[in-house]
């Protein structure tokens, strides 16, 4: 029987946390931190997720996997919806979906060796496997993201970041998964060795035929790896689109505003630039607004976006008019 041609799609996502009330007796409330989110991801494809740190990026992927429990709407697995999964069948899916952590050293145990830590997976999604047969596939592994065998001894604290975070990609593989959530996944690293994690990525989307699930603040990297983008304010959606297309004409201010703030490699057009990063700061949570979630920062505001909220364009939308 053939796959969907959608590996994952969210309808009307939304995610919140409870928080306390006021006083001793007042009710706990819902803090939203995503809000009425659609998307869908094929597989072989990089959909890259931006937006100013709070506004939801992390949350979104978190709930994508499961990981944490969407307060309304559906997270649908090649046309399954994984809230309606039997448990024992939700935890055979877990081998095929997987995520990197912003902070690669944090993300692996100190008192492992990275053999054990990248194989650690198996022995829930294969159980049945030998320790021998553990260490070889934990060195294939390692060796996919260009670390030699004689790593599977060492320890995390022998590491640099960038090799931290080959080997959560390890970790991330091994499983052989169908989609990997990239959350932040190079923001630690140096310029350079950014440079190499994020082609480690799309070398190894070509091979294993990976969908990704990139998250950044980094429209550069963003614009490198993805094939759509998806741009997100204080957790809603305001635009999506192919990458060529939003690059070239971005068309909500929220995103021209993101695209000017991308620092000039050109001292002298820099220059010009200046004061034409974001102004102000995201509007609170807890009183969001009721129109445009950008309005109150926009320089092209107008009465009724103080109002009226926006709509942003489909992803199969944009998808079906790029073909």
């Amino acid at each position: 029987m053939s796959l969907p041609a959608t590996l994952i799609e969210a309808r009307n996502l939304e995610v919140g946390y409870p928080i306390p009330g006021n006083g001793i007796f007042a009710k706990s409330r819902t803090l939203p931190i995503v809000r009425d989110t659609s998307l869908s991801l094929e597989p072989g494809r990089t959909l890259g997720i931006v937006g100013e740190s709070g506004c939801g990026k992390s949350t979104l992927g978190r709930a994508l996997l499961r990981l944490i429990k969407p307060t309304s709407g559906q997270v649908l697995w090649q046309g399954q919806d994984m809230a309606a999964m039997p448990i024992e069948t939700l935890r055979r899916r877990r081998s095929e979906m997987q995520i990197i952590f912003q902070d690669p050293v944090a993300a692996l145990d100190p008192r492992m060796t990275l053999g054990r830590i990248v194989s650690r997976p198996l022995a829930t999604f294969e159980p049945g496997l030998s320790r021998a047969q553990l260490q070889e596939r934990a060195i294939e592994s390692l060796r996919l993201v260009g670390l030699s065998a004689d790593f599977a001894g060492r320890y995390p604290h022998e590491l640099s970041g960038g090799q931290a975070q080959r080997v959560g990609i390890a970790r991330a593989i091994i499983g052989k998964p169908k989609l990997i959530v990239c959350d932040e996944p190079v923001s630690a690293l140096d310029v350079s060795i950014q440079a190499q994690v994020v082609n480690l990525l799309m070398d190894l989307q070509d091979q294993l035929g990976l969908a990704l699930v990139f998250i950044s603040h980094n429209l550069s990297v963003v614009r490198h790896i993805s094939h759509d983008v998806m741009v997100m304010c204080l957790g809603r959606v305001v635009e999506t689109a192919p990458r060529d297309a939003f690059y070239a004409r971005p068309l909500h201010p929220y995103s021209q505003a993101l695209m000017l703030a991308v620092p000039e490699p050109d001292p002298k057009r820099e220059k010009g630039r200046i004061g034409q990063s974001l102004p102000g700061e995201l509007p609170s949570v807890l009183n969001p607004p009721a129109g445009c979630v950008f309005a109150s920062r926009c320089p092209l505001v107008q009465p009724r976006c103080h109002a009226e909220r926006p709509e942003s364009v489909s992803y199969t939308h944009l998808r079906a008019h790029e073909t």
